[in-house]
């Protein structure tokens, strides 16, 4: 399982976990799609955010390897704002390829590209 070094391993001051320590050995949980109504809580909002920030600045809109990444919380992201990147696309995969949907991503979470000016 790779291991994306640098990235934060939860959201600030929350015990919103982004990354896992170590592979699980009963097998990989699959990443699935989540809906997200419009009656979340602001925390698990703002959690989403933070996500998304995180994986935006660590990989843009280069494809990226699922490795440490929580699944719970890509989840959440997943099938919108994130995508798988290769045919057939494995879901319990450590090694899955996933890539971020840019256009998406910035119309659900435009606080998340506040600092990125160079996007029209």
């Amino acid at each position: 399982m790779l291991k994306h070094r640098g990235f934060p391993g939860r959201q600030p001051g929350t015990d919103f976990q982004f990354t896992i320590r170590r592979a699980n050995p009963k097998g990989v949980t699959p990443i699935t799609s989540r809906e997200r109504y419009r009656d979340r809580r602001p925390p698990d909002r703002r959690a989403d955010t933070a996500f998304m920030k995180a994986l935006w600045e660590q990989f843009g809109t280069e494809p990226f390897e699922r490795g440490n990444l929580d699944a719970g919380r890509l989840s959440w992201l997943f099938g919108r704002e994130v995508l798988p990147y290769d045919e057939p696309f494995d879901p319990a995969s450590y090694e899955a390829m996933l890539v971020i949907d840019e256009k998406a991503a910035r119309i659900a979470f435009p606080e998340a590209f506040e600092d990125d000016g160079d996007w029209a």
